[in-house]
């Protein structure tokens, strides 16, 4: 018997809405880290893309337990010297929340091409309100548990 790798016209792709709404953000995102690679299919396969699309909607409303909020820093660098900017949790949720969210998923993914490839089937918007109501998404199996 040989073993069944299937290519990419093979693979379905389904839509998935998640509500981040009083969720906490590393939970919410190993979940979804999980759906986008695939491997919550019986086709797993590490080398492939099997993953499906991931709306997560109120990104603004995730929390952090314990003094996290307070703590965590987002780092970024220019590339020239002295060119390293922090900016702490709380002011990141007011300018992008979506980030926020995006950045702790993107720690979960590869670092390679593949990550990359799965990270744009991943949309995340602040509010409520999504435009993709035409894919028929559906919640997301599994529900996360809310802080």
């Amino acid at each position: 018997m040989r073993t069944f790798t299937p290519s990419g016209k093979d693979i379905p792709r389904d839509w998935y809405v998640v509500d981040a709404d009083g969720m906490t953000l590393g939970r919410l995102a190993t979940r979804v880290a999980s759906v986008l690679r695939g491997k919550h299919k019986p086709t797993f396969t590490p080398n492939l893309d099997m993953g499906d699309f991931v709306i997560v909607v109120n990104a603004d409303r995730v929390v952090l337990t314990g003094g996290k909020a307070d703590a965590k820093t987002y780092h970024s660098h220019s590339g020239f010297p002295g060119g390293l900017r922090s900016v702490p949790f709380l002011r990141q949720m007011q300018r992008s929340s979506p980030q926020v969210v995006e950045t702790a998923v993107r720690g979960m993914l590869p670092k390679n091409s593949l990550g990359r490839t799965m990270l744009g089937k991943l949309k995340v918007y602040p509010g409520p309100d999504h435009p993709h109501a035409a894919q028929q998404p559906k919640p997301l199996p599994g529900a996360v548990t809310k802080a």
